[in-house]
């Protein structure tokens, strides 16, 4: 019995050494975190998960180390693991607060929004939320409208420019046609000259043949005064 005792108390007190590590750890990085050594406080952070990986606050402080230097992927995974092990609903309140402000800095407003409202369900006073999910409204709305007038100048752009194609291909079937035309008239204007020039050497040729036969003619004459 004594022996079974023991090992209880033996259990019993490890457990707390392990408890008192993990809040140590804690609290020492909560003072580099109010020093602002934001890295510093990443590594106490994180020695407190390790030695106790379901501790909610652990893990929702290392998100807001993370957080603060930029790292805002690395801090909403650090975030949602504390809103699955958090059961104060403020403190749940403000995990989720926090997720809803990266997302509104990377412009994710639709998850930005979802969060702000499942920290008011949670802690339904806070004004400083109430305030970022308005804002984060306004901030949607605005970038849908953006979005839109983005499409609708885009579509502008595409129907023009296949305007401009089709003026273009107009103007270059123009273009094709007149070379066309231009290459088609001389030989037109060839065809005229050609005739002429035939008509004139038709003309010509029979000139020659009426002058050839003038001299047959009175030679003929000729013969026949002989005769007679």
């Amino acid at each position: 019995m004594r022996r079974l005792l023991s090992i209880y108390i033996l259990i019993m007190s490890c457990l707390c050494v392990m408890a008192q590590t993990d809040r140590q750890h804690i609290r020492k990085g909560n003072r580099l975190y109010r020093q602002q050594k934001f890295d510093k406080s990443e590594i106490d952070y994180r020695k407190a998960v390790d030695k106790n990986q379901n501790n909610a606050q652990a893990l929702y402080n290392l998100g807001c180390a993370l957080m603060q230097q930029q790292k805002d992927s690395a801090a909403v995974v650090q975030f949602e693991k504390a809103s699955k092990l958090e059961t104060n609903k403020k403190r749940k309140a403000m995990v989720f607060h926090n997720i809803g402000v990266v997302c509104q800095n990377h412009q994710m407003f639709a998850e930005a929004i979802e969060n702000y409202k499942e920290s008011l369900r949670n802690n339904p006073g806070d004004n400083e939320t109430r305030y970022n999910l308005a804002l984060c409204q306004r901030q949607l709305k605005n970038q849908k409208q953006n979005q839109q007038q983005n499409q609708d100048n885009k579509d502008q752009n595409k129907d023009k420019n296949g305007q401009d194609n089709k003026k273009e291909q107009n103007k270059d079937q123009d273009k094709n046609q007149e070379k066309k035309d231009q290459k088609q008239t001389p030989k037109e204007q060839m065809s005229k000259e050609n005739a002429e020039q035939l008509l004139q050497a038709a003309m010509q040729e029979e000139k020659n043949t009426q002058q050839k036969m003038k001299p047959q003619q009175t030679g003929q004459n000729r013969r026949l005064n002989k005769n007679w």
